[in-house]
């Protein structure tokens, strides 16, 4: 998970006004967005588990009062300046609530994230998309098909940003 959002941090864009963390699971992603200077965000979650768990980790990290946790099936209604979203990485059939955050099966969330964003931008908007590798890594898609996800879905991209591994230093014990 840090690897992950140092990557976040290191994103593209500037601070949009109101944002939308589409999936956002634990919500620590959308106090990223936050903490990125967005003055708003609204994070979309469809379990209510996974909403008191956002809701409860927002507030421990100091900013639940700038995220609106609403239940939603990927979109809330409107249109944003800025819209994340890290899908699950693994296109297979998740067996309990808490497996969704890695299983996608059939990559219904990907794709239905790259299909619906430009109709939940707003003008100039910018939407980001986190995605892992492992399924690449592991052979249960390339990645040639992960990159051309986007373009396939109607979507122009103005930049991609790819990080390295870095996995965590050892601690050091005197």
């Amino acid at each position: 998970p840090g690897r992950t959002v140092e990557l976040r941090r290191k994103g593209p864009g500037q601070a949009a006004l109101v944002a939308w963390v589409v999936g956002a699971g634990t919500g620590v992603l959308a106090a990223v967005v936050v903490r990125r200077g967005v003055d708003r965000v609204v994070a979309t979650v469809q379990d209510p588990r996974a909403r008191a768990c956002a809701r409860e980790n927002l507030a421990k990290l100091n900013v639940l009062d700038k995220v609106q946790v609403v239940q939603a099936d990927l979109f809330p209604e409107g249109r944003a300046s800025l819209v994340v979203c890290n899908p699950p990485w693994i296109p297979a059939r998740p067996s309990s609530p808490l497996e969704h955050s890695v299983y996608d099966e059939g990559g219904r969330m990907l794709t239905g994230f790259l299909k619906g964003l430009s109709a939940h931008l707003a003008p100039k908007g910018e939407g980001w998309m986190i995605l892992s590798d492992l399924a690449a890594l592991l052979g249960l898609r390339s990645r040639e098909e992960l990159l051309a996800l986007p373009e396939s879905s109607g979507l122009r991209g103005e930049g991609r940003f790819e990080a390295k591994t870095q996995p965590p230093k050892p601690a050091h014990h005197p």
